[in-house]
């Protein structure tokens, strides 16, 4: 199994507009091609407007075939699209793949 820790850096007083879009839309998405979500998180610290979450995949191909689907759904374009209408919600994104440690159970 592959996990995916996705982090998301938002722009000053996005984070409302990301769990809107995330609660509202985007999960949704998600669960119409396939992508499993295992974990949400919000950073604590005020200083820092960062969302994190996990994404499992059978493997780097399986995550590669899902995520051109999603980004390349008609319905997520236009969620984007009109989401971002008073700019954009993410400043940065950061991907990091992990696997479970073998001896922490399933």
């Amino acid at each position: 199994m592959l996990y995916e820790l996705r982090i998301y850096y938002m722009y000053p007083g996005k984070m409302e507009a990301i769990n809107n879009r995330f609660s509202n839309h985007t999960l949704r998405i998600f669960a119409k091609h396939g992508m499993k979500v295992t974990e949400f998180w919000e950073d604590t610290d005020p200083e820092h407007s960062r969302l994190y979450y996990v994404v499992a995949f059978e493997n780097r191909e399986e995550r590669e075939q899902k995520w051109e689907a999603f980004r390349s759904d008609a319905e997520w374009l236009q969620v984007k699209s009109e989401s971002e209408k008073d700019g954009p919600i993410v400043e940065k994104v950061e991907s990091i793949f992990l696997k479970r440690a073998p001896y922490f159970p399933q």
